[in-house]
């Protein structure tokens, strides 16, 4: 197995303490990341690595980090480039800018350039229909990108310059990503000073202000709270709920009601739907029969009316049992009628064939 470095092995036993002990399995994703940020990728000997400190096997590492498509599986760039060509973007030309990266770049979906430098891939969607075509350079944004601005930056990264995303942060290696992921601070300096909202984003935030449309009960000028004010809020809270909850009075004894039931509620203080539950289906917990209030329905046949008996009765002589040789209801008569007149050609049917074919011939 590939040795990692200490530093490796510190954050993956820091990241594995960020759970319960019996939920260390909860701390594969980021530590998939951590091995990702070693090595560039999820290497058979990260798979290991990760079924090591968490006491997995290699098939179980190596499920998760085949679904996940942040998790590559072979050697990436140190700037993985994706360009979205899903129905909206590439209707808005997003295939126009794929084609010419994989062009200008000699490389297809899921390959790196011979520098290194950069990996292509093209991407189903990228969460920003508003902003398309969009391509992302480790996860950060370029908007309403067209073939030959998407051509300069990637030149420019070839040339290790580092251009600036539309929105987010300065960019950084794939590297440098993957410890962002696992949960770490990007430690380089003004990593997180710049970038900025989005044009469309700030359009839902005017309208909304425009028309005093607002979250109930927010105040969007109360301060965010630090770390440390939130942990000394939390704390008190804590003290607040363990103190001794005041005495209560006991409560002074009901009037004898002289009924052989337990202390239960009347049926009347009940909701509807309970006490119509516990009177049709009675159980230990229900009011026994002598209960103030209550009534137990007795299961029975319910009563036949002597004219509903006669009804039936009539019904049952006029409606013969049917015998095999034909449907129930059909009677011989009817049927030799109906077979007369269709061969005599007359009735209604008769007529509408005589129309139809306009002599009025018949066989």
């Amino acid at each position: 197995m590939s040795t990692f470095t200490e530093e490796t092995r510190l954050r993956a036993r820091e990241i594995i303490a960020r759970y319960p002990a019996d939920r260390s399995r909860s701390a594969l994703l980021p530590l998939l990341h951590l091995v990702q940020s070693e090595e560039g990728y999820v290497s058979p000997a990260g798979v290991e690595f990760c079924a090591e400190v968490l006491g997995l096997n290699k098939a179980q590492v190596g499920a998760v980090a085949t679904f996940y498509t942040m998790y590559k599986r072979k050697p990436t760039g140190d700037y993985l480039v994706s360009v979205c060509t899903n129905t909206m973007c590439d209707v808005l030309g997003g295939q126009k800018v794929y084609d010419a990266l994989a062009e200008h770049l000699g490389v297809g979906h899921e390959e790196t350039t011979a520098d290194g430098k950069i990996t292509l891939e093209h991407a189903e969607c990228l969460a920003a229909c508003d902003y398309g075509p969009v391509m992302t350079v480790n996860y950060d944004f370029f908007d309403n990108v067209e073939p030959q601005g998407a051509l300069d930056v990637v030149e420019e990264l070839r040339a290790g310059g580092r251009p600036m995303p539309t929105r987010g942060a300065r960019l950084c290696t794939l590297k440098e990503m993957a410890v962002q992921l696992a949960g770490f601070a990007d430690e380089r300096d003004g990593a997180v000073a710049d970038g900025g909202p989005g044009e469309p984003s700030l359009r839902g935030l005017r309208l909304a202000e425009q028309h005093g449309v607002s979250v109930p009960g927010f105040d969007p000028k109360t301060p965010i709270r630090s770390k440390a004010e939130a942990d000394r809020a939390a704390a008190e809270a804590k003290a607040e709920a363990a103190k001794p909850a005041p005495a209560v009075e006991p409560a002074k004894p009901e009037a004898a009601t002289g009924s052989t039931a337990p202390d239960v509620k009347a049926p009347d203080a009940k909701s509807p739907q309970v006490r119509t539950a516990e009177t049709r289906q009675p159980d230990a917990a229900t009011a026994v029969p002598d209960a103030p209030g209550t009534k137990v329905p007795v299961d029975g046949p319910a009563p036949v009316p002597r004219d509903a008996q006669a009804a039936q009765a009539a019904g049952t002589a006029a409606n013969p049992p049917a015998g095999d040789g034909k449907p129930a209801g059909d009677a011989a008569g009817a049927q030799e009628r109906n077979l007369k007149e269709a061969e005599a050609g007359t009735g209604a049917d008769g007529a509408d064939r005589a129309d139809a074919n306009g002599s009025g011939a018949r066989k």
